[in-house]
């Protein structure tokens, strides 16, 4: 089996941190989702209705990638990691899934959050997923819990 760590990480970097440490843990491969337009703190700045996070959540807007897995049909499992944002998954990662076919694939999304909870992530970022097999979504802190979290998966 496989395994591919994709994530993508905002101004703080913890979920960067949390997908560096269950990589190195679980002998997973890693890629970073990067938007052909980085973010700067400005654009993430929720409480300002201008914001771009703003404009391209409200605006259903695309945000494409800069880059692209070249062997992601070589994987089997994915871990997704992502901050939650509005409630789900950002419109960087729904947006990147779409360019990858997922058919066979086993998935398991993990969140980091400053306040909000998991929600309905899973069902939000199922249809993103075509042909795959979404596990779930889980709140996590640390490394550790990806880790613990793959592992009782069966990952």
């Amino acid at each position: 089996m496989k395994t591919l760590i994709v994530y993508f990480s905002a101004e703080r970097g913890t979920t960067a941190r949390a997908a560096r440490e269950a990589a190195e843990s679980l002998g997973a491969a890693l890629y970073a989702i990067t938007p052909e337009k980085p973010y700067t703190p400005g654009d993430l700045n929720w409480k300002n209705p201008l914001a771009r996070c703003n404009r391209e959540f409200f605006g259903k807007k695309e945000v494409p990638s800069a880059g692209k897995i070249e062997d992601f049909a070589d994987y089997d499992t994915v871990l997704l990691g992502f901050p939650i944002w509005y409630g789900c998954a950002p419109l960087a990662v729904s947006c990147f899934c779409k360019g990858y076919d997922w058919t066979g694939k086993k998935i398991a999304a993990f969140a980091t959050s400053g306040g909000s909870g998991i929600g309905k992530t899973a069902e939000k970022l199922a249809p993103f997923l075509p042909g795959g097999e979404l596990l779930g979504a889980k709140l996590i802190h640390s490394g550790a819990e990806v880790t613990a979290w793959a592992k009782e998966l069966g990952l």
